[in-house]
């Protein structure tokens, strides 16, 4: 990024903190886990008898404190596309971290208060910032970027998600703050993203698009361009954008329900929900919050397998960076395929190989390998592109509604393999991958055959596609 303007560069590193308050959050609590089922455990002691709440119990409230924060990511990503009209998508950034320092707070004051209830709602709100965040943050990225890095820029979104979740990874560790005392202030570290939004985000200006597009303001769209290209040579990106301008003015806004009735988005909209689907019925999220656990089972010790979690984490921010220049070059619909298709493959090879632990040990370090690599090909693809391309798949008009559903799709899959994953390593054991491999065959044929190549192109050459598609020609790859 050292070639972009200062003022673009703050306004990325501002909205991607958004994305990294999003990974750190989704991952804090894999590695303190026993510290907080413990927590847990001593706060529900009976105090007459001083028995212990059976061990399900305590599994179930620590899986609620889990779960909960998608269910706050769900109803935030509803409210995003809201925050997003009324008020900005760099304004609703702003608002967003009301949430974030409500949820943070509660979590904070939940040990030394010995109320599981604070917690749990805590962990609710700051899954009401992290929803919005996820789509505010693409939303506001896309539309400030120029368009040859339309796709590098979407990738960071990504890449702030991998840099928190690592975060959480390495600070929880037993050796750091992730021990019975500290645990508290690891959770408070999520006041620092929420912070550093606050104060560099007024510095930057709002989405030109959203400036022009949604409130007609043309001088103060064409200022926020001239500040974020550090340039007055902007006649050309103005005038496409009042292109899309004209073209959207014969379309109304779009609410949620009035997106799903329309037959002209029928096809983007099913992209948009099954490329989201692809990324969290993958199995990757039952990684992210279960890994430390995942490890042990397939042979390491308690502190090998928290070190292979932040194996993941690293390979996470390290493949990411990778695909950032890929993105732009390969295209998205390849990466996507090329992604998923690895990840089939080790999803199988992981089940085999556990399988065959009791053969050999060293299936065991073959399964941990395969488990890692599955998380490489995550990273090259279905970790970023399900953003990136639902926001460039639809104009100004139903942009925020369709990322609206996006998100709410996104984190209801998230919240249901958050809260079922125990249940199917419980029940199929070894095999608990193999749903993940059949749903993800499934979405890969239906990319193969559905989704078309966004790179550099326009949102009208875009919807030019979808025309295409709806006369009829709906069983070849799109071009």
């Amino acid at each position: 990024m050292q070639n972009l303007p200062g003022v673009l560069i703050l306004a990325i590193v501002g909205a991607v903190l958004g994305m990294v308050q999003f990974g750190y959050n989704t991952g804090v609590l894999n590695a303190p886990q026993e510290k907080i089922e413990d927590f847990i455990r001593v706060t529900m002691k009976d105090g007459k008898s001083g028995a212990d709440p059976s061990k399900n119990l305590v599994s179930f409230l620590f899986a609620l404190v889990v779960s909960l924060f998608a269910i706050g990511g769900m109803i935030g990503g509803l409210s995003g596309g809201y925050l997003a009209d009324k008020f900005g998508r760099r304004s609703g950034l702003l608002l967003n971290n009301v949430s974030a320092l409500i949820g943070v707070t509660l979590m904070v004051v939940s040990k030394s208060s010995e109320s599981i209830a604070c917690l749990i709602i805590g962990r609710f709100f700051i899954g009401l910032n992290c929803g919005a965040n996820c789509a505010l943050v693409p939303m506001y990225l896309s539309e400030i970027a120029p368009v040859a890095l339309r796709g590098t820029l979407g990738t960071l979104a990504q890449l702030g998600v991998t840099i928190g979740l690592l975060m959480s990874q390495i600070l929880g560790l037993p050796y750091l703050l992730g021990t019975e005392t500290a645990w508290p202030t690891l959770l408070a570290l999520a006041y620092i993203p929420a912070i550093i939004q606050l104060i560099s985000l007024p510095i930057c200006p709002e989405s030109p698009r959203y400036l022009l597009i949604t409130k007609g303001k043309i001088d103060e769209a064409r200022e926020a361009l001239k500040k974020l290209r550090s340039s007055t040579k902007i006649d050309e990106e103005v005038n496409e954008i009042e292109c899309e301008n004209r073209a959207n003015q014969q379309e109304e806004s779009y609410s949620v329900l009035r997106i799903l009735q329309e037959d002209k988005f029928r096809m983007p909209l099913m992209i948009a929900i099954i490329v989201q689907f692809s990324q969290q019925l993958s199995g990757i999220n039952a990684i992210f919050y279960y890994s430390t656990f995942i490890f042990m089972d397939a042979g390491l010790s308690q502190t090998g397998a928290q070190f292979a979690t932040i194996a993941v984490g690293v390979i996470m921010v390290v493949v990411t960076l990778i695909s950032v220049p890929l993105m732009d070059r390969v295209g998205r619909r390849s990466l996507m395929l090329w992604g998923l298709g690895g990840m089939i493959g080790n999803s199988l090879a992981f089940t085999i190989f556990l399988l065959l632990m009791s053969v050999a040990t060293v299936m065991s370090y073959a399964g941990i390998l395969s488990a890692l690599s599955f998380v490489v090909f995550f990273a090259i693809g279905p970790g970023s592109i399900p953003w990136l391309i639902t926001a460039e798949l639809f104009s100004q008009g139903p942009r925020s509604a369709a990322m609206s559903i996006a998100v709410l799709v996104n984190w209801s899959t998230n919240f249901l393999v958050g809260l079922s994953y125990p249940l199917m390593q419980r029940y199929l054991s070894d095999f608990s991958f193999l749903p993940f491999t059949i749903l993800m065959i499934f979405f890969w044929i239906f990319i193969y055959k559905k989704v078309p190549e966004t790179k550099n192109r326009s949102i009208e050459e875009i919807t030019a596609i979808f025309e295409r598609m709806r006369g009829g020609n709906y069983g070849t790859t799109p071009p």
